[in-house]
């Protein structure tokens, strides 16, 4: 059965090997997966977690280069503290209990007695505060993004009295652009201008939310101003049916690179996406976008999100080079030649380095549907007139 709505990497190897077939029959246990080699707790993925719960890293057999922890609590970003222990074979934070009402994201890089590296990207999220809310909005503060970059604000709790919300909430630009609002059933409000942002726009957010009465008994708690500023115009154009991607930079091609894109089975969705997150290393797993257990890889490298469903562009070393500029063979996601590990020289390597979250990648000639407006960034593809529609106010 054809599966909709669901779009994620595709892979010549299906599935990770227990064993290496190294020549006359000879067989020689593979290494094992970064999610073997580093624990986290809190699980990869865990909702709701309580406060009292322990967040911990550790390494089994080798020990912990760097730990990175970031949370995003009241729309805003932390790194929060803590220390590797002596022996390096775990990570502890300063603060003993987690935050309520913020999502956590972990990265960790490790290393065995042979010098062999290994990188994992954990994700969990906390209870919600009760009768709180909150707003986690995207970008960050004084970041630098592409000149498609939406902002996005999801709250942690469904809004029923909507007006007093957008009311609370403004989006500026300097220079001064018209910004207009659009909500995503009760509990995400996007923003965005007519057209693209023109490179050196300053954008503001105001998040006058503490003290409005967002549903009964129910209240916002932030009072928060952010910015953030348009930097150069990247725009690429991946034709599918060319198995090619065209890399802009304010106006002039810059380079032109092979792609593997979405198979006849699994297309890529067409139009407009925005760069929404980076990782230099993340996993993927099919069970989490509904295509069973057909392939779990722990280490894709240079990924880059472009929509919620599961599409990315990202660098792939296990399908072969000639793949790259000659076919399709993903389940929708865009396939840049890459080494395991991750190669800063490979195609997949310099466009992530060259690129920013807010980036916009197009899609043509894949024979599939266009993306719809809410699955990641996607609000470039609704007509304005239907955009500023989705405000609640007058």
């Amino acid at each position: 059965m054809r599966r909709t709505g669901l779009r994620t990497c595709a892979f010549g190897l299906l599935s990770v090997m227990g064993v290496w077939v190294a020549g006359c029959g000879t067989f020689v246990e593979a290494a094992r997966t970064p999610a073997q080699v580093i624990k986290v707790t809190p699980v990869d993925g865990a909702k709701r977690v309580p406060a009292g719960e322990k967040l911990r890293v550790s390494v089994v057999d080798g020990t912990l280069k760097r730990v990175r922890v970031t949370l995003r609590s009241r729309g805003a970003r932390h790194e929060l503290p803590g220390r590797i222990s002596r022996d390096g074979s775990a990570w502890l934070p300063e603060e003993r209990r987690l935050r309520l009402g913020s999502k956590y994201a972990v990265d960790v890089v490790a290393e065995d007695a042979d010098g062999r590296r290994a990188a994992r990207h954990t994700t969990f999220t906390t209870k919600p505060q009760p009768r709180r809310v909150i707003g986690f909005f995207t970008p960050e503060h004084r970041q630098t993004v592409g000149t498609g970059m939406i902002v996005s604000i999801k709250f942690n709790r469904p809004i029923e009295n909507r007006a007093a919300v957008e009311r609370a909430v403004r989006v500026s630009a300097k220079p001064q652009v018209r910004v207009a609002p659009h909500w995503f059933g009760d509990s995400r409000l996007d923003f965005r201008p007519r057209e693209f942002w023109k490179p050196g726009t300053r954008v503001t957010l105001d998040l006058r939310l503490r003290g409005v009465r967002a549903a009964p008994s129910v209240y916002g708690v932030q009072r928060k101003r952010v910015h953030f500023d348009v930097g150069r115009d990247q725009r690429s154009v991946v034709d599918a049916g060319r198995h090619m991607m065209t890399v802009q930079r304010d106006g002039t091609v810059v380079s032109r690179v092979p792609v593997t894109a979405g198979s006849t089975k699994n297309r890529t969705y067409e139009g407009h996406m925005v760069v929404s997150e980076k990782f230099e290393v993340t996993r993927m797993n099919a069970r989490t976008v509904g295509f069973g257990g057909e392939y779990d890889i722990e280490d894709v490298p240079h990924a880059m999100r472009l929509t919620e469903s599961g599409t990315f562009l990202h660098g792939n070393y296990w399908a072969p080079r000639r793949t790259f500029g000659r076919a399709n063979v993903s389940h929708g996601c865009i396939g840049l030649h890459d080494k395991k590990g991750g190669d800063p020289r490979s195609a997949a390597g310099a466009f992530y380095r060259s690129s920013l979250v807010g980036d916009v990648v197009t899609v043509r000639n894949s024979g599939e549907r266009t993306v719809a407006p809410g699955n990641g960034l996607g609000g470039w593809n609704m007509p304005w007139q239907e955009w500023t529609a989705g405000s609640v106010l007058d």
